[in-house]
């Protein structure tokens, strides 16, 4: 097996350029926080970066200013309110949206993923449509005469995921909450991967059903613990809440937010100033959580 071992710059710097469309992993759970701000640091600009239902990772993008189009079925900031950086852009029209709900989404994605054009569903036959998909045609099924709606399939260029462990050769594996996680690798034609810890080929042997993403789908991997801070990570720590609930704050202004940027992305250019910027005791208090460290006692 071929090993795909990277740092962080050179696996963001050759895989992904500007126009791409991006794929952002993770559902509450597993968002790879520090992973995307690399794309920030690396001003990698005119992205399009889409998923079903997108967090405060989608806003410091697109106040970054490094995104032209989200394509979603829910943005926000999750039990907390709004992403103001996105209806700042929305409503000064310097991003394009399209506007799918979060099944459709993940339907495109799955179309993606086996390698067809479309596929039928009964969704989105019924009430209003946003303006940007009312072009979506009908299909009659052959035996039936059922109509159905054709879904677009949706295939990113690249995909940006979190996952607890992989080994060298990109066996990733990944166990909670996975949203479209999974979907949104696979439809993708490069798959970017950063972990909270590489472990031994023989350790992913013995836990074969946890990998679900296989090492010959994987571009690399990149090991960065604390890499999916704020979000969570089952069997590693708990979401802040804390944070979002103070994001909702700071980014309500847009000032406050460059000096957020500033703070959180571009003055933490490797993982352990990330650490260190997260803080030992908040760390040990989020290991010590309901998603954190299990008790093996």
């Amino acid at each position: 097996m071929i090993e795909k071992l990277s740092n962080l710059h050179d696996a963001i710097k050759n895989n992904v350029s500007s126009d791409d469309l991006i794929f952002i992993g993770g559902f509450g759970h597993l968002i790879p926080f520090y992973l995307t701000h690399e794309l920030i640091r690396q001003n990698i600009n005119n992205l399009s970066i889409c998923r079903s239902g997108a967090d405060i990772l989608f806003d410091q993008l697109i106040a970054s200013g490094i995104i032209k189009k989200v394509i979603f079925g829910y943005i926000g900031n999750p039990t907390v309110g709004l992403s103001h950086s996105f209806n700042r852009a929305y409503k000064s029209n310097t991003i394009e949206i399209e506007e799918w709900t979060n099944q459709s989404i993940i339907m495109r994605l799955h179309a993606a993923r086996m390698g067809i054009d479309f596929i039928p569903s009964k969704i989105l036959q019924i009430g209003d449509l946003p303006e940007n998909i009312q072009f979506i045609k009908k299909i009659i099924s052959p035996y039936t005469g059922q109509e159905y709606s054709a879904i677009p399939s949706l295939k990113p260029d690249v995909a940006l995921i979190h996952a607890q462990q992989a080994d060298k050769y990109g066996n990733v594996q990944m166990w909670g909450i996975d949203g479209d996680t999974v979907e949104g690798a696979l439809a993708s034609d490069r798959i970017i991967v950063s972990v909270e810890k590489i472990i031994d080929n023989k350790e992913i042997k013995e836990s074969p059903g946890k990998t679900i993403i296989p090492s010959h789908r994987v571009t690399n991997i990149v090991e960065l613990p604390w890499g999916a801070y704020p979000s969570y990570v089952s069997g590693f720590y708990s979401r802040d809440d804390q944070h979002y609930i103070s994001y909702d704050s700071v980014s309500r202004n847009e000032s406050e937010l460059k000096h957020y940027l500033n703070e959180w992305v571009f003055n933490l250019d490797n993982i352990e100033l990330y650490m260190e910027k997260i803080g030992k005791e908040n760390r040990q208090s989020l290991e010590k959580g309901l998603c954190g460290v299990l008790d093996e006692s």
